[in-house]
């Protein structure tokens, strides 16, 4: 804790819960400076049980507020995977509410300006200048778009879930690189890095993988390839696709035709995505994920098929949260507007 903690006249307390882990970030509630943070593990409100949700929390939380400070704790408000702010009998944001206020009388935090908000609203309440009205994506294992009014999700795009959609999104990349590696080892695909990437990614022996020089791979040793790279994929959560999908970006920084056509499609996709929402010339595009954040390998040329948008990245929604909390100190609501 910083020196000056106890000079604060309050705290606020964001939260960012994702698929894959749950932050949670204490900050002034007079300037959002953040001040501690703490990680948990994950936080998706649907897939998520409820008691392990609120124990992620908790934890997170307890991390993120020295227990001396608790009372002073004006505001929490979450960004949550799977959950949103109406309508408000909203499956996830039932189980999202009902776990955060599990955690946080679990913690002795008592205050009663508590909010819960999807992933998308607390990643656009994130952009800076923190504006009410604009769009967001969010590019990660999975892929959702959204039109934000008054700083509440008014529409959707995609966000279906690895089975029936999350075109473009990692599971997706991840997905089409097996595909390519397994195509190319049989013949119906041409020849790419991924063969070898992926399967020492998933395990595959040596002595199947393609031959490093460039030489002859031999029909034996790829039917040795495909007999154990498909068990190798099977054997684990569909959704665990996605951990391969930072091969593509590395493939295609060699020039892999295979991996350029895939982020070619996945961009595309993503850019579908958008444009479903009927973007207006000139508004926000507030973008998000390991994908298209700053620095993800596709916000680039996605902002080059999306040319008449401003392109906004965010890192997270640890900042957009911070800033929901902080709104909710004020007595208004997101859709109150600024």
């Amino acid at each position: 804790m910083k020196s000056d903690a106890s000079q604060s006249e309050g705290w606020v307390v964001g939260i960012d819960a994702g698929g894959t882990r749950t932050r949670a970030v204490l900050a002034d509630a007079r300037d959002g400076r953040v001040r501690e943070e703490g990680e948990a593990g994950p936080g998706n409100a649907l897939t998520v049980p409820g008691p392990e949700l609120a124990a992620h929390l908790a934890e997170a939380v307890a991390a993120a507020v020295p227990e001396a400070i608790r009372g002073r704790v004006r505001a929490v408000a979450g960004g949550f995977a799977g959950a949103a702010r109406a309508p408000a009998e909203e499956r996830g944001r039932v189980r999202a509410l009902a776990a955060l206020g599990a955690a946080l009388s679990r913690l002795g935090i008592a205050t009663e300006a508590v909010e819960v908000h999807s992933d998308v609203e607390a990643a656009f309440a994130g952009a800076p200048g923190q504006p009410a009205d604009g769009l967001a994506l969010v590019a990660g294992t999975g892929v959702v778009a959204a039109r934000i009014e008054g700083r509440v999700l008014a529409a959707t795009s995609g966000g279906d879930g690895w089975l029936l959609g999350d075109d473009g999104g990692g599971f997706w990349i991840g997905r089409e690189a097996a595909r390519a590696a397994l195509r190319a080892a049989d013949g119906r695909g041409g020849a790419t890095v991924l063969t070898g990437t992926v399967g020492r990614a998933l395990g595959v022996p040596a002595d199947t993988l393609p031959p490093a020089d460039g030489g002859c791979w031999a029909p034996a040793r790829r039917a040795a390839y495909r007999a154990r790279l498909l068990p190798a994929v099977l054997d684990r959560p569909p959704v665990r696709l996605a951990d391969l999908a930072p091969l593509v970006p590395q493939a295609a920084a060699d020039d892999d035709a295979v991996a350029r056509t895939i982020l070619r499609e996945a961009v595309a996709h993503l850019a579908r995505t958008v444009a479903a929402l009927r973007p207006r010339p000139g508004e926000p595009l507030v973008v998000t994920g390991g994908l298209t954040a700053p620095d993800g390998p596709l916000l680039t040329p996605l902002a080059q098929r999306l040319v008449g948008l401003t392109i906004v990245p965010v890192a997270d929604g640890r900042a957009g949260a911070v800033a929901l909390a902080r709104l909710l100190t004020t007595g208004r609501r997101p859709a109150d507007g600024p």
